[in-house]
């Protein structure tokens, strides 16, 4: 290949890893210089609580997602039981539900005020108490029903593709199905478990609306609270870097947890090993059913009874402006993403070199990125530059020296890339994959190259990998709450920041009519994800 077009394949592969190594170097520099005041005020008041507390968040939604995602993808995936056709499936339904959305419909049903304590007291009598919603173990118990799904996910995909032979000659030694699942299928399922419990977990450290909801302080809000409440960006971005800490020794020990081993493939099964029978058939639907519903139907409905009752009120010109910022915001992120996530994947398959690898790696690193530390990051750059640069251009130029980057729509714009590459690249690459290199071959025989193939060839055969990358981005974009909290410019208020507004206020039925609107949103991928996640067995 000439040096020129080498030259300009690696053009866009720097230019992303180049945005993702920025806010990374931002967080190493902020430490040049440290206000003792505000940190000794932290370590005062804070900082020993938010280590605990962020601790204590990461074990328990770890093991509990762990228990969870196994136990369900084990048996939707290996057993036939009543209703296992519609719960395979079902199950994944929760992902439509934002962490901060299921936060506020838990703490409106069962707070001391709710509706559940208080029939409660009137069928048992008004000393009842149930066990304090507002702690640790409530944050837990809901950000565990939400991201449950990463590892019920891979673990049943894992489990589906171990085939029937294994499970098969397991038996033939004479070990039990119990046997069966602890010593073959669950050890070879490891590397798809530990990826989908780090997704859970680095989930977790990046939460901020359920943790804001349940005032249940951890580096995020400490974060927002350090920028809005101490007026300090530069602290803000030391916590930060601290919570790149916590996500970085997750990702390693993830990796140093999987070693070696790679997932054994066979040929799928099409039907259930196991058939349930009695109680223990009546026990897995019941356990199947019950999650489910705490985590899908119970808050889709309080959320619907809210909305009738107060929410549908709030129908006005401010709802349809948040509304119309809302899909701006996701449809223009959505475009720029897929746009030059296309183009990383045309240059990760026109120069499959180690560096070409290594630059494409970096570029995908931003999801692991935390929105609060991106929206700190990206805010302080800004403000370098904007003070640097841009105020005493204008001054110059204008004659009045305003700051144009810090708290802009580039700026958001510029977060949601970084943080959401990586979800429109890998379906879009996926896509190109399967484009054979005969085909293009055959097209340059043919007398079409350049971008006529482009337009004839490679576009319609990647348009499926495209929409899906689109939506999935616009989606994500849509449910966002940290970066566009902290980086949104005035007046542009969407719903997740209408959201945090009025739970914070306690308004957890107004609340509801901007959180059924991202409900509704957010299924549109999980219907994709149903359709793409295997063939179902049976």
């Amino acid at each position: 290949m000439p040096h020129s077009n080498r030259r300009r394949w690696y053009v866009p592969a720097v230019a992303l890893a180049a945005l993702v190594i920025l806010p990374l170097s931002v967080l190493l520099l902020s430490w040049q210089e440290v206000d003792v005041t505000i940190w000794a005020h932290l370590w005062q008041t804070q900082l020993p609580r938010l280590l605990g507390n962020t601790l204590q968040l990461v074990l328990g939604v770890g093991v509990g997602v762990l228990l969870l995602g196994v136990s369900l993808a084990w048996l939707t995936a290996l057993c036939e039981f009543p209703g296992r056709r519609w719960l395979d499936w079902a199950l994944m339904l929760p992902f439509a539900i934002p962490a901060y959305v299921l936060a506020f419909v838990f703490i409106g049903l069962l707070d001391f005020a709710g509706p559940l304590q208080t029939l409660l007291r009137e069928l048992f009598g008004a000393d009842l108490r149930l066990p304090k919603v507002r702690s640790g173990g409530g944050v837990i118990v809901v950000l565990v029903l939400v991201f449950y799904p990463y590892v019920y996910l891979l673990a049943r995909a894992a489990f589906i593709a171990q085939g029937k032979g294994l499970m098969e000659a397991a038996r033939v030694l004479g070990l039990s199905p119990t046997q069966a699942f602890w010593r073959v299928a669950l050890p070879m399922a490891r590397p798809a478990i530990g990826a989908g419990m780090a997704l859970a977990v680095m989930e977790t450290l990046a939460d901020f609306g359920a943790v804001a909801a349940f005032n249940f302080d951890t580096f995020t809000t400490a974060i927002y609270k350090t920028w809005y409440s101490l007026f300090s960006l530069s602290s803000a971005t030391q916590l930060a870097s601290l919570l790149l800490l916590f996500v970085a020794l997750v990702l390693y020990g993830e990796r140093k947890a999987r070693g070696a081993q790679r997932p054994v493939q066979e040929r799928a099964r099409s039907r259930a090993l196991y058939r349930l029978r009695g109680w223990r058939a009546l026990a897995a639907s019941g356990w199947c059913g019950l999650v489910f519903a705490c985590a899908f139907v119970i808050p889709l409905l309080q959320l619907l009874v809210w909305f009738w009752q107060r929410a549908r009120f709030d129908l006005d010109q401010r709802y349809v402006e948040l509304i119309l910022h809302t899909l701006y915001l996701g449809a223009l992120a959505a475009v720029l993403t897929v746009l030059l996530a296309l183009w990383l994947a045309f240059a990760r398959r026109q120069l499959p070199s180690r560096r070409m690898r290594a630059l494409v790696g970096i570029a995908n690193l931003g999801y692991a990125l935390p929105g609060s530390m991106l929206a700190v990051s990206i805010m302080l750059a800004f403000s370098y530059l904007d003070n640097q640069l841009v105020i005493p251009l204008t001054q110059h130029f204008a004659g009045a020296g305003k700051p144009l980057l810090a708290g802009s729509l580039t700026a958001m714009l510029l977060a949601y890339l970084i943080r959401f590459m990586a979800v429109a690249y890998s379906p879009l690459e996926n896509s190109l994959a399967r484009i054979r290199p005969s085909l293009p071959e055959a097209s340059r025989s043919l007398g079409v190259s350049g971008r006529p193939m482009l337009r004839r060839l490679y576009l319609p055969l990647l348009l499926p990998g495209t929409l899906s990358a689109a939506l999935l981005v616009f989606v994500d974009v849509l449910k966002e709450m940290p970066a566009t909290l902290l980086m949104r410019p005035f007046g542009w208020d969407t719903l997740a920041v209408r959201i945090f507004e009025l739970t914070s206020e306690g308004e957890w039925a107004r609340a509801s009519l901007p959180a059924l609107t991202l409900v509704a949103v957010g299924l549109l991928p999980v219907i994709v994800l149903i359709r793409r996640s295997g063939r179902r067995i049976g």
